[in-house]
């Protein structure tokens, strides 16, 4: 069955707004190339935070469909269905990435295993985010909001989390090591967070199984076949 969806899944996958975030993204990357520059690892640190932050901004949409009312009532569970996204996406995603490390200048990037889990946990929680939104709301494409949502939580957390907790520290600051075991924590969260919204609310897949059924008119009335 899950062989049989990978087709259908993959043609309605949002890749505007992936490919447009992914373009996005290696156009930033590959900007001190472009252009000659020369980041200090600080900045270098920071333009790669802001492409994997552009990339999970594009993975807000992954989740949208504009046909969820009609594929409710299906046999396939819509965790089932959600995962088969991620899943289709997944190799693309990593390439992706791979390309913006190769983009990003050899002498100043950062530490490429505590980056690409920075990266990592963006994008679980971007996601989670989409997967939450999906569970609390009849809107079949909550992309736009989450993004929005997503981008607000970006600029203001590092404003609002204490000095001990801080998540965007530079290599060469003692809470590196300390941040990065926070980091490896949120995509487990993420993934708890998914895990609770994943699937379809009882009540609402019955009622949209009732409402999807034809109603006919006979001799006595209205009746449902």
């Amino acid at each position: 069955m899950t062989r049989a969806l990978a087709g259908p899944v993959w043609r309605t996958l949002p890749w505007r707004a992936l490919g447009s975030a992914g373009a996005l993204g290696l156009l930033l990357a590959g900007a001190p190339r472009l252009t000659g520059a020369e980041p200090d690892p600080r900045q270098a640190l920071v333009l790669l935070r802001g492409v994997a932050l552009v990339g999970a901004l594009g993975l807000v949409f992954l989740l949208d469909d504009r046909a969820r009312h009609l594929t409710a009532p299906v046999p396939t569970r819509r965790p089932l269905r959600q995962a088969l996204r991620v899943v289709l996406v997944a190799p693309p995603a990593v390439l992706w990435w791979t390309a913006v490390l190769l983009l990003a200048p050899s002498g100043t990037r950062p530490p490429v295993g505590d980056v690409t889990l920075e990266a990592g946990a963006m994008c679980a929680a971007a996601l989670a985010g989409a997967a939450a939104a999906v569970r609390l709301t009849d809107e079949p494409r909550p992309g736009p909001a989450v993004a929005a949502a997503l981008l607000v939580v970006a600029v203001l957390a590092p404003l609002l989390v204490p000095e001990d907790w801080a998540l965007s520290v530079g290599p060469d600051d003692p809470r590196w090591p300390a941040a990065h075991d926070r980091w490896a924590v949120l995509p487990a969260a993420a993934a708890a967070v998914w895990a609770v919204c994943g699937p379809e609310p009882v009540g609402r897949r019955g009622r949209r199984r009732v409402t999807g059924v034809p109603v006919t008119s006979g001799p006595g009335g209205a009746h449902r076949p």
